[in-house]
C-alpha cells in the first residue's frame, strides 16, 4: 500500500499535468471532514485503491492539498460535500452574534457565501447538531440542511498551511454523506478539548 507522508506547497508544471491526469482517472481522494483532522489515516481513492496517509501533525488538510510519498507519487485530496447545517440571518448583525455562540462552544465553522449563487448575503456552515440549530433558531436565526465540502476556519494564530492548486476542475460529486455531530456542545467555555487524537478516519468508500 502506497504511504504518502509528505504535503507539497507548491507545484512543478509537470506535477500539475500528473494531477490532471490523476483526476481524469479517479485517482484522488475524496475525503471528508472529519477524515481530513487525522494525521494517520488508511483511505480509499475514488478509483478504489488502499492508501495510506501518515502526515506531521501540522494541521488539518485541505480541500485541493496536494501529498506526496518517498517514491514521487503524487495524491490530492479534495473535500468531500457532506450534511452541514447552514446558517443565515436577516442581517449581518444577528449572524455575527450567532457564530460569536458557535465559538463560544468550539464549534468548526465555515464562512461563505460561494454555495449560493445570486445571494449576496453571508452563510456560516457547521457540521450538524440540533442542539446547536436549536439555539441559533432561539437567537432568531434561519438554519437548513444541506451538502457541501466542509472547509472551516483554522485558529488564527496558526500558520497556514500553502494549498498546492495545480489545475483547475470541477468537483461535481454527489457523494455526500448523513453525518452527526455526536456532542451537544451544551458545555462551560473554559472547558478543555481533545478533539483529533484518534489516528484512524473514515474513509472515502462510502
Amino acid at each position: 500500500m502506497k504511504i504518502f507522508s509528505t504535503r507539497l506547497s507548491t507545484l512543478s508544471d509537470t506535477q500539475k499535468a500528473q494531477l490532471a491526469e490523476q483526476y481524469q482517472a479517479d485517482d484522488y481522494l475524496l475525503l471528508d471532514f472529519d477524515t481530513r483532522q487525522h494525521s494517520r489515516f488508511r483511505a480509499i481513492t475514488v478509483s478504489g485503491e488502499a492508501v495510506g496517509v501518515d502526515l506531521p501533525r501540522t494541521g488539518v488538510l485541505k480541500g485541493d492539498d496536494v501529498l506526496i510519498n518517498a517514491a514521487g507519487e503524487l495524491m490530492q485530496v479534495i473535500a468531500k460535500p457532506q450534511a452541514v447545517t447552514k446558517v443565515t440571518a436577516a442581517n449581518d448583525f444577528l449572524l455575527m452574534k450567532g457564530a460569536y455562540h458557535l465559538g463560544n462552544r468550539h464549534v468548526p465553522l465555515m464562512f461563505d457565501h460561494s454555495f449560493d449563487q445570486g445571494d449576496a448575503g453571508y452563510a456560516l456552515y457547521f457540521e450538524n447538531d440540533h442542539v446547536l440549530a436549536q439555539m441559533l433558531e432561539n437567537l432568531g436565526l434561519h438554519i437548513e440542511s444541506t451538502s457541501v465540502p466542509f472547509e472551516p476556519e483554522t485558529g488564527a494564530y496558526q500558520t497556514g498551511q500553502g494549498h498546492a492548486h495545480g489545475h483547475s476542475h470541477s468537483h461535481a460529486h454527489s457523494h455526500s454523506d448523513s453525518h452527526s455531530h455526536k456532542e451537544s456542545h451544551d458545555h462551560s467555555h473554559d472547558e478543555s478539548h481533545s478533539h483529533h487524537d484518534a489516528p484512524v478516519g473514515r474513509s472515502n468508500d462510502g
